[in-house]
């Protein structure tokens, strides 16, 4: 880094340097170096473009013929007869249904979107998502169940250990998402004061931004477990990541009849890790869990980032999760959502092909499959709990395996610190690429626009 240029004009108080309060750095795109200024942008030049509110966003995820054919063509990942389903592969069909205005008002979306560490944040999310529903569903039954029997030891240890789990894979949300609002590794450029972290907090353009990526997070979830439940998924992401004050979602769907926890459920669902305080000084959950006073292997918070040599089978199979490619989810058996299953298996939207009835035309089979995916779609979004079950889906076959967590080992977990740090493999580059040029075309035709 190369340090701002001092004026020789300093008796002027009118002049002002062109390299002044900023820095040089090597930009790969031009080849050059550009120079990057670290005094924070006028909050009205970005109130401009702040075209997105904080209500609800509503995605395209009824595509027409056409939109879906020019998907194919621009944005979908080239897969061959073997391929799996992969995160880009969600993500790509995520930011093609998304608002447009929202991508266009916060265009560094496509860069989080496309880090290391996000792609580690929204696994670790899939995954946590998925036994949260996984675990609500069992909770649901235990409690019917309950109700005529009673409560023994071998009861308490089963929900111990969904409480346990819940709270780990809570934790690796956690640390993914504190390296985001710290501005820590790969997002010390998005921090809302700047790389120096010494400039005024842009407050406005940071929850912006937090915003876009977390409505996406939710969306790629909501896909990668099969289109079901999503109000549930929505309600409890909003709730790790804002409290259940601040969550919009839990306040939006306040008027709809939501089935209440017991409190046997909120003690495991919800863990022991929760400290609710003052409305301004309250934590959300994610932070509560970093900072809980239980007993927490210090290796944790490194998985996906430190290599670490003799991981017990617990926290190994939490870091295959995390990096492991895709195509190896099946063998490592880790069940995470749609990702990792055959690609064939899937049409452009990713919803899961159904083999027509034995006997019945080809096209009736595909009318029926397209009025079914259109009605599931909704019913899906329009679910408030998701615990209710149709007779007919209670038949068919899962889409994806139920989640087996190891259980913790006896082995000691003072093990030396570890230095070395993982081999990463990059983000898709070319698909980051197509995104960036499909938002600049669109901000050049809009700037146009208004000029005209």
């Amino acid at each position: 880094m190369i340090g701002a240029y001092s004026s020789n004009y300093d008796n002027d108080e009118n002049f002002e340097s062109l390299f002044e309060d900023g820095h040089w750095e090597w930009d790969e795109n031009v080849m050059q170096l550009v120079f990057t200024s670290d005094r924070p942008r006028r909050e009205s030049s970005y109130e401009s473009t702040l075209q997105t509110t904080f209500g609800p966003v509503e995605f395209k995820d009824n595509l027409d013929l056409l939109d879906e054919l020019r998907f194919r063509k621009l944005f979908q990942r080239k897969t061959v007869e073997t391929d799996v389903v992969t995160v880009q592969d969600i993500k790509d069909l995520v930011l093609y249904t998304a608002p447009l205005k929202m991508l266009i008002s916060a265009p560094a979306t496509i860069n989080v979107l496309h880090l290391r560490a996000t792609h580690r944040f929204l696994r670790a999310l899939i995954f946590y998502c998925q036994y949260y529903l996984q675990t609500s569903d069992e909770m649901s039954k235990r409690s019917l169940e309950l109700e005529a029997k009673i409560r023994t030891h071998r009861s308490d240890e089963i929900e111990r250990i969904f409480q346990m789990n819940l709270e780990d894979l809570r934790l690796l949300v956690a640390k993914e998402y504190c390296n985001l609002i710290m501005g820590d590794d790969e997002f010390k450029k998005y921090h809302h004061m700047g790389l120096s972290k010494k400039t005024r907090s842009l407050t406005k353009k940071e929850a912006h931004l937090f915003e876009n990526v977390l409505r996406i997070a939710i969306q790629i979830t909501w896909i990668a477990l099969g289109r079901k439940a999503f109000n549930q998924i929505e309600k409890e992401v909003h709730r790790i990541f804002k409290t259940p004050i601040f969550n919009f979602a839990d306040h939006r769907l306040n008027s709809m009849n939501t089935e209440k926890l017991s409190n046997e459920e909120q003690k495991i669902l919800l863990g022991h890790c929760v400290h609710y305080g003052k409305k301004i000084k309250t934590q959300s959950p994610l932070a509560n869990e970093a900072f809980c006073s239980r007993h927490i292997d210090f290796r944790m918070f490194g998985l996906g980032i430190i290599k670490y040599n003799g991981l017990p089978s617990r926290l190994r199979y939490f870091e295959q999760m995390l990096i492991a490619p895709e195509i190896l989810l099946s063998k490592f058996e880790i069940s995470l959502g749609i990702v990792g299953l055959p690609r064939s298996n899937f049409d452009t939207m990713l919803r899961e092909i159904k083999v027509p009835l034995s006997g019945a035309s080809t096209s009736s089979s595909r009318v029926r499959q397209s009025v079914g995916r259109l009605t599931s779609s909704r019913m899906s979004r329009s679910s408030a709990g998701g615990k209710q079950k149709s007779t007919t889906s209670a038949t068919m076959q899962p889409l994806y395996k139920d989640i087996v967590i190891p259980e913790p080992s006896n082995t000691d977990s003072s093990a030396e610190f570890s230095c070395e740090t993982l081999p990463t493999a990059p983000c898709d580059q070319d698909q980051q690429n197509k995104w960036l040029r499909w938002i600049k075309l669109h901000t050049n035709r809009k700037n146009k626009h208004k000029k005209h």
